[in-house]
């Protein structure tokens, strides 16, 4: 039936997709249909038709007679992603300060705690997954669902780029989590949105950092 077919393209497209967010799965790696059909128990027919829609979420890479890939993210990628997620991240968090949701707030107080406390020892996957939640719950936060679903896909097209790269990064992105949350508590969207489009920002200007350190040793 068709609808088992899409259920079953579903579930192997959020299979490929974890295993790429997770790092298992590297940039600019080759995406084979019969080994990741083999490995997930499935036809080729439903991981054609995921890593296809994979590719829309830019996730993954299609070409012609070459096959798939892993996206590899570009300075010029995560610039412009950078200039969206920044202006909708001020949006997405000016709302949840307006909106005041005491359930998602006390969910997103819980996944401060756990996310403090990882930040501290946890492994990078981990961590990855606790900052998914919260900016998940943010957006809950600002009970718009246009802009939750548009703030879903942007988070998995940034999060190789925002991965956390380092203890020091993952203690400031926690601190920078809390900032968000209090203004978000305190009803006070000016300095809710501010903190969240920095927060985007400091992302970014650590990924920068990061790859211009890889680039200087390859250089070397």
């Amino acid at each position: 039936m068709a609808t088992d077919r899409a259920s079953l393209s579903k579930v192997v497209s959020d299979q490929i997709r974890g295993q790429i967010l997770d790092g298992k799965l590297r940039p600019g790696e080759r995406l084979v249909e019969d080994r990741l059909s083999a490995e997930l128990g499935v036809s080729r027919v439903p991981v054609r038709e995921a890593l296809r829609g994979l590719s829309m979420e830019g996730l993954v890479r299609l070409e012609p007679n070459r096959g798939a890939s892993v996206a590899e993210i570009t300075s010029e990628m995560v610039a412009e992603l950078v200039e969206v997620r920044t202006l909708l991240e001020a949006l997405n968090a000016r709302l949840a300060a307006r909106r005041h949701d005491p359930e998602i707030v006390a969910a997103l107080q819980d996944t401060l705690r756990r996310g403090n406390a990882a930040a501290q020892s946890a492994s990078p996957d981990h961590l990855a997954r606790l900052n998914g939640e919260f900016h998940e719950r943010l957006a809950e936060a600002s009970r718009n669902s246009v802009l939750s679903d548009i703030m879903r896909s942007l988070r998995e097209r940034t999060s190789l780029a925002f991965s956390i790269n380092s203890r020091a990064r993952a203690r400031d992105d926690w601190k920078e989590h809390a900032g968000i949350l209090a203004a978000v508590i305190d009803g006070d969207e000016e300095l809710a949105a501010l903190l969240a489009s920095r927060h985007v920002q400091n992302a970014a200007a650590a990924f920068a950092k990061a790859q211009e350190a890889t680039d200087q040793a390859a250089a070397d």
